[in-house]
């Protein structure tokens, strides 16, 4: 995917996240974009995030080929991307067996347990 393209649509979902946790748009996309030179790392992130936190769910069930084709970028590069962010802590992933379908548990370290809403970033 073209550099152009992969920036225009982070600035477009960076904007619809902002209001949902500013804390994904102002210091997370910085830290795996620029310093881990992983732009798919925050796509697929943001992909998931969407599906979990945005649909007031814990967890969600997506195959490689499914998130690959939501995002628009290859099946190796989700894979890649999912391999960072659960080194990262960032998500979790769980299957039944080896050829299930992965469900995934968006994980928020910033934000502390018992807080109250959304984006409330630790101190």
């Amino acid at each position: 995917m073209p550099a152009s393209r992969i920036d225009a649509m982070l600035a477009i979902v960076a904007v619809a996240i902002v209001k949902a946790d500013p804390y994904i748009v102002d210091t997370l996309m910085r830290d795996l974009v620029a310093h881990s030179r992983s732009s798919a790392a925050f796509l697929v992130y943001l992909q998931l995030y969407r599906h979990t936190h945005g649909a007031g769910r814990e967890s969600v069930a997506m195959s490689h080929k499914v998130l690959a084709d939501v995002i628009g970028i290859s099946k190796r590069s989700v894979q890649t991307a999912l391999a960072h962010l659960i080194g990262r802590r960032l998500i979790r992933r769980r299957k039944t067996r080896p050829t299930a379908v992965p469900v995934y548990t968006v994980l928020t370290p910033w934000i502390r347990k018992g807080s109250a809403g959304t984006g409330g970033a630790a101190q």
